[in-house]
């Protein structure tokens, strides 16, 4: 019907393709509730404790089998093989739960590691006594009596990642001098502040586990491009520390020089496509080769950073986590239906196929909003635009996206609290930004013209609009 509106309708020329992900999605657990949606993680916790209840037996064994598969570069966490299987993983955690409730609270793990080792139990599950008695006990609970909030305290005292990679493949990613370039801004901003605090909060979390040790450091990598030609940026070096961490790194990885007036500059966003495939193959061995190992886990950001991410991750059977960031589809009024007239600049065909490949293949949709992922009663959301639609003469999308999949999980970015903070805290204020024209400006009693004009009144308050510059 819509190829019609925009005389696209050719039924002589034979059927053209369709879509159906919807598949792929039957033998997977699916949230019922619309209210709900972007509750992944909590709906998944109800689901997995329900299945430990109904039938205990086999989901006992695969929280056992769970547990035995968790590595720290070769070196075994958790439990070891004294531990033959879940009854004697049950029996153990009673005996290691007497013994430690014996010890002073804060007595250090390393002093009673060896004990622990000889009951089957390796580093992980605490750096104090005390710590190894709440997580032994929570699991001790989940067994006996599984229920939601049991299993989400537990996993979330679980070591599971180490090595994270964020994937940002265009516009001018750096530090310093980028910010206002084409294809380069607020996501940059956010895949910076990402890799801080996600290494703030694997350092917490591997200390806490009693992991350090075992020498164990998190490492997280922002994987984006290589431009040669920089114009004064650092984009042009191979790896550069991230400012305020102790192990993040931007790692730039080149596109291949099929045309070296091209791949020797910055390319814009929606030129990158057939550039990603080959990047991909080679940044997988440069990160194999910086993390020593495969990473645990593989975030992409924007459509072309999600198709990299699903590259990778297939091929290196590695998590992936997707943020949309914007997806323009959305943005752009009717742009599926009006492919062909803008396909020669925004290349919108490749754009998305890319992201629904990527959407399907992930394990993790992190959605800032749940507007974003479902829209409002009068506006339908970026990803509910993906459900079902045509591109003419190309493909009929008609089920694009399972929206009630537990994959969606909202998650608000938050800021940086280092720049944006109370107004009372005057003394972590820029002294120098309170001598600046503009604020001089603004306050003066003067008449003005152009760019600051003055405040009519002095208790009214100020508005910030800001928008991000078209290219």
């Amino acid at each position: 019907m819509r190829d019609r509106f925009v005389n696209h309708f050719h039924p002589q020329e034979g059927d053209i393709l369709e879509l159906d992900f919807g598949p792929f999605y039957d033998y997977s657990p699916t949230i019922r509730d619309p209210k709900n949606i972007g509750k992944g993680v909590q709906f998944l916790n109800r689901y997995l404790s329900s299945k430990l209840f109904q039938d205990a037996r086999q989901w006992q064994e695969s929280l056992f089998n769970f547990l035995r598969i968790h590595r720290y570069n070769g070196v075994q966490l958790l439990i070891n093989d004294r531990i033959k299987s879940q009854e004697q993983l049950s029996q153990q955690i009673k005996k290691a739960l007497t013994f430690v409730g014996d010890l002073s609270e804060e007595e250090p793990y390393e002093r009673f590691r060896l004990v622990l080792q000889m009951m089957g139990f390796e580093a992980g599950w605490g750096n104090t006594a005390a710590r190894v008695h709440e997580t032994l006990g929570i699991l001790d609970e989940l067994i006996d009596s599984p229920d939601p909030q049991t299993l989400e305290a537990f996993i979330s005292r679980i070591p599971m990642i180490f090595k994270i990679v964020l994937v940002s493949p265009h516009g001018w990613f750096g530090q310093e001098g980028v910010l206002g370039r084409p294809d380069t801004g607020g996501q940059v901003v956010y895949v910076l502040d990402q890799a801080k605090s996600l290494e703030k909060q694997l350092q917490e979390d591997i200390h806490l586990a009693g992991l350090d040790s075992l020498g164990v450091k998190p490492k997280v990598i922002i994987l984006t491009r290589l431009i040669p030609n920089s114009d004064g940026t650092r984009c042009n070096q191979r790896l550069e520390k991230v400012h305020a961490t102790e192990n993040a790194w931007i790692l730039r990885v080149p596109f291949r020089e099929f045309n070296p007036k091209l791949t020797q500059n910055w390319i814009s966003r929606f030129e990158i496509w057939p550039y990603l495939e080959t990047y991909a193959i080679d940044a997988e061995k440069e990160l194999l080769a910086e993390f020593q190992g495969k990473p645990d886990l593989i975030v992409g950001n924007y459509s072309d950073g999600n198709l990299v991410a699903f590259l990778l991750s297939r091929k290196l059977k590695t998590t992936q986590c997707n943020i949309a960031h914007a997806l323009e589809k959305s943005k752009y009024l009717f742009s599926n239906l009006y492919w062909q007239e803008s396909e020669d600049k925004y290349h919108f065909s490749l754009q998305f196929t890319a992201d629904i490949i990527a959407m399907n293949a992930a394990s993790c949709i992190v959605s800032s909003t749940y507007q974003e992922i479902v829209g409002q009663p009068d506006s339908v959301g970026q990803y509910e635009s993906y459900h079902c639609f045509t591109m003419p003469d190309l493909y009929h999308v008609v089920n694009g996206i399972e929206l009630f999949s537990p994959k969606f999980n909202v998650v608000p970015p938050g800021v940086n609290e280092s720049v944006y903070f109370p107004y009372t805290r005057i003394e972590d204020r820029v002294q120098g930004d309170r001598d600046r024209p503009g604020r001089t400006a603004v306050y003066s009693r003067r008449p003005r013209t152009g760019l600051w004009q003055t405040r009519r009144s002095a208790k009214a308050p100020f508005i910030f609009d800001g928008q991000a510059r078209s290219h």
